[in-house]
């Protein structure tokens, strides 16, 4: 996710479907989430037929699913916007929704819990052994608020991200469940297979993160189909308003779709160029298509497999901007994994980066790499500062939980602005070509699946790995 900071300056004045592409040998068996859902004015109705895999190599006895519409209930203990962001997000006032789990068959029990009822929990009938699957079909229906926010109504569109139960990853013995801060993006989840069906009233269109293989009309109402394989989440966002313009960049179709745009033309350009791109740098864009959509967003712009979404009250620079850092995203966060709820930098540096790296390579957007190397010099330097000055001492650990950030400021700073002068330290001691060759191969090793920042270092050699190190735990001072 892309945040902009300048509140900030002013605070601190053959697998289920087909194996990922280019694998040499077949990969296993992904979960599968088939949904259907019908959005109607306000309110969706849906339902998932989920199939789980048991890749854990124990018996599974209890599923448990994230429930992250539920965070926009009245009543929840953890807010989904901070109070700094507000009056950007709630453009008419409190506004309140939430996710009711209706009904959760073929299994023998099931329960809301969490921190924040935002948890639910699905006996199966019977232990799921290693290598054995189990499916379950839940119903349920979403509220939306009307808020700027991943999931909600705006003032020209509907949001429609977390808009199901998703598996919580299993690591360490447990199912690992997200409590849903508002600083970072509190979302952590493993590759997934889907097909979803989705049904609105026809005067609006319709972008997703999956692959259209299907359109029907029936009276006022229009159902897609959509086919999405190997990832993370599934996003849509739909507007009575939108027009949208398509291109092709390389294999990839690619679309943006917007409600007020002069620039649109040349923004189609700018996302053909960044999946052209990073391709080249990283290695192939992993999905047929990709889209970023014009769209209430209170931040800069929001991440999804195959569709990002952009702020519509953006300036035209931090436009452009928004679009390279969320495209960049689809290799780091969409193919290559990590827990964001415990290591946002890694995903979110590296983003940052990859974003810097474009506009180097393209400067006649109007970024240099030395504009934006001491824009995340002075945003850190200023942050140690004033942190030093009110606490005695400044806490600069990157790897930290989302909770443990004391607001959006510290959580900018440290993940995003110390993010860039991390890789920038990995580069000059590399070298750009053996930098770029480190995180392709971070990229090969780990797209799919869940990269932790150990297994970095390990991309890296030794000397460059305690870098990292370095800015990870804080010891490294600038």
């Amino acid at each position: 996710m892309k945040k902009w900071t300048g509140v900030f300056l002013a605070v601190l004045a053959v697998c289920l479907l087909f194996p990922l592409f280019g694998c040499g040998k077949e990969e296993p068996q992904r979960n599968f989430y088939e949904i259907s859902a019908v959005y109607d004015e306000g309110a969706l109705d849906a339902q998932m037929n989920f199939t789980y895999f048991n890749q854990t190599g124990e018996d599974i006895s209890l599923l448990k699913f994230n429930l992250y519409g539920n965070a926009y209930r009245e009543d929840a203990e953890y807010k989904p916007v901070s109070k700094a962001y507000e009056s950007n997000a709630y453009y008419a006032g409190e506004s309140y929704g939430d996710m009711q789990i209706l009904t959760v068959s073929d299994c023998l029990e099931w329960d809301i819990g969490g921190e924040d009822k935002n948890i639910l929990a699905v006996t199966p009938k019977e232990p799921i052994s290693p290598g054995e699957s189990a499916s379950f079909t839940i119903e349920y229906t979403v509220k939306l608020a009307n808020v700027n926010h991943r999931t909600g109504i705006t003032q020209k569109t509907v949001n429609l991200g977390n808009f199901y139960p998703i598996l919580c990853v299993y690591e360490n013995g447990k199912f690992y469940e997200c409590n849903y801060y508002s600083s970072g993006d509190p979302f952590y989840s493993e590759c997934a297979d889907y097909g979803v069906t989705f049904t609105a009233d026809a005067k609006y269109t319709v972008a997703s993160s999956g692959k259209c293989t299907a359109a029907s009309a029936e009276g006022t109402k229009k159902t897609y189909t959509y086919t999405l394989k190997n990832a993370r989440d599934f996003a849509i966002v739909l507007s009575d308003s939108f027009t949208a313009v398509q291109a092709k960049s390389g294999n990839v179709a690619v679309a943006y779709y917007f409600t007020d745009d002069a620039q649109a033309e040349k923004k189609l350009e700018l996302i053909s160029r960044c999946i052209s791109y990073f391709g080249e740098q990283f290695g192939q864009y992993p999905y047929e298509t990709y889209c970023a959509v014009q769209t209430g967003f209170c931040y800069g712009g929001m991440e999804y497999p195959a569709l990002t979404m952009i702020g519509d009250t953006l300036a035209e620079a931090d436009s452009v901007y928004t679009i390279v850092h969320e495209t960049a995203h689809q290799w780091w966060y969409a193919a290559v994994g990590n827990n964001e709820t415990e290591h946002a930098w890694l995903d979110e540096g590296l983003a940052e980066y990859s974003t810097l790296l474009f506009f180097e390579q393209y400067p006649e957007y109007g970024f240099t790499r030395s504009a934006l190397i001491q824009s995340a010099k002075k945003m850190y330097q200023t942050y140690f500062s004033v942190q030093t000055q009110i606490f005695g001492e400044a806490d600069t650990r990157m790897t930290r939980p989302l909770n443990a950030f004391q607001g959006d400021l510290e959580y900018v700073c440290l993940t995003y602005d110390k993010g860039v002068l991390l890789f920038d330290a990995l580069r000059e001691t590399l070298g750009k070509e053996r930098f770029l060759a480190a995180l392709a191969k971070f990229y090969k090793k780990y797209s799919g699946k869940i990269a932790s920042p150990q297994n970095l270092k390990d991309c890296f050699k030794k000397g460059a790995a305690a870098i990292i190190t370095s800015y990870e735990d804080g010891t490294a001072i600038l």
